[in-house]
């Protein structure tokens, strides 16, 4: 889950509890109002009807009641002792308006949500004796009705959604920038990799301050090491050059001069590799023909007759890498099989298998040498790394380590394990375009 989704719905949680809770102590506070507000107009229409029976003749009450019909919506019946009746449930807004009656009237009043099979408000009082029912307005005890509560609760979380997606976007705006700005200086682009120093907001510019100056920093790192590298590499090739010719021309026993020349090609392979652990240019990724790639880093071992090649790629498939990086990558696969994987008739077998496993493409070169110690597998890759059975032959421990920062830095992964049939089998995962 990114960043923006996590905030944006730990933020919508928040809000949601909270205008739930406010909606849930509103209602709450809201009803005991209500029922006592409801409770003093249903008492003084009692009691205003109560007095207006007692002091009405008879022949008047008639019209009186017909009023009370046609402008209040109130009707009245003699109570009959058969009569029966369904109070307001507990915890309801009529029964707490039928305590606040029997205190305003009397401990007599009876308060009904039901009377005889008819749903209404109704109100049970006496009359000199006489006992009465008041069936008045049911709409008198309705609060604020559900649907005009749920439109206000869905206004008030649709604009704190809106808030916390502000909010989520204010805050990931500056980290998102921060992101791509390390990612051009990891590619080496220290020039694009600028930051807005001036923000309003004092945390967010001290971070971005902090940033370009580490990104300085690292750009005059990186100008002094590729100063120092050119130095290194016409430092020591020329007099290894140098070194080579006066072997030639110098030494007179061939088997002699054959063993300087190669201690010279070693040396001279070994500085080769450190430079190219040392050196990074910017990584470019296009589709990459896999077996094309094989065979050109496989050509120059398919002419020596110690090493038997075996390849099977299938034509046609593409991976996302730098043609050069992958070449490299190759080259110093087989190179580090023909010098520690020999097996023991002397000979190199290297088998190169390639097969897809749905986003990825996985290239595995194998040998059937002595293998490696399984507590010495997990440190092949670190530099300068060398296991004790590869001490006594040349090389700088920077192949494989060389192999594995090229593979991540195309995006894709290396493991190592010691074979079934023995020997060492390197794994490559690569994109596939």
């Amino acid at each position: 889950m990114s960043l923006f989704w996590r905030n944006f719905l730990l933020l919508s949680g928040l809000l949601l509890l909270s205008v739930l809770a406010w909606f849930q102590t509103f209602r709450t506070l809201e009803q005991e109002p209500r029922a006592l507000q409801s409770a003093q107009g249903l008492a003084s229409l009692v009691n205003l009807t109560r007095a207006a029976l007692i002091y009405t003749d008879p022949i008047a009450r008639v019209a009186l009641v017909k009023t009370l019909v046609d402008e209040e919506n109130v009707r009245i019946a003699v109570r009959d002792d058969n009569d029966t009746y369904t109070p307001f449930e507990p915890d309801s807004v009529g029964h707490r308006v039928a305590l606040a009656l029997e205190d305003r009237l009397g401990p007599g009043t009876i308060v009904a949500r039901e009377v005889n099979g008819f749903d209404g408000l109704w109100i049970g009082f006496a009359i000199e004796g006489e006992r009465y029912w008041l069936l008045a307005d049911p709409s008198r005890l309705e609060a604020v009705r559900g649907r005009t509560w749920l439109v206000w609760l869905a206004s008030a979380l649709g604009l704190s959604l809106i808030g916390a997606v502000v909010i989520t976007r204010l805050i990931n705006q500056p980290l998102q920038a921060l992101a791509r700005a390390a990612a051009r200086v990891r590619e080496g682009e220290f020039d694009t990799a600028h930051l807005d120093e001036r923000l309003a907001t004092h945390e967010i510019a001290s971070v971005n301050r902090a940033f370009n100056r580490m990104a300085e920093q690292l750009a005059r790192a990186e100008t002094d090491r590729r100063l120092m590298l050119a130095g290194i590499s016409h430092d020591l090739r020329t007099p290894l050059a140098r070194l080579r010719l006066e072997i030639e021309m110098g030494v007179p026993d061939a088997a002699t001069r054959a063993r300087m020349a190669d201690d010279v090609a070693d040396v001279d392979a070994i500085i080769g590799q450190f430079l190219d652990y040392a050196r990074e240019r910017p990584v470019v990724t296009s589709p990459t023909p896999l077996a094309t790639a094989i065979e050109r880093a496989a050509a120059p071992y398919r002419q020596r007759p110690d090493v038997a090649l075996r390849v099977q790629a299938p034509p046609g498939l593409h991976v996302q890498a730098d043609p050069t990086l992958l070449h490299r990558v190759l080259t110093n696969l087989f190179e580090n099989a023909t010098r520690h994987g020999r097996s023991d008739d002397g000979q190199v077998h290297l088998t190169v298998q390639v097969a897809t496993e749905g986003p990825w493409v996985v290239l595995s070169v194998s040998d059937r040498g002595p293998g490696v110690p399984e507590a010495a597998l997990p440190r092949l890759t670190d530099p300068f790394f060398r296991a004790e059975s590869a001490r006594t032959t040349p090389g700088s421990g920077l192949g494989l380590a060389i192999v594995r920062r090229a593979l991540e830095r195309m995006g894709g992964e290396c493991a190592l394990r010691n074979a079934d049939g023995g020997g060492l089998e390197v794994t490559l995962r690569l994109r596939l375009a």
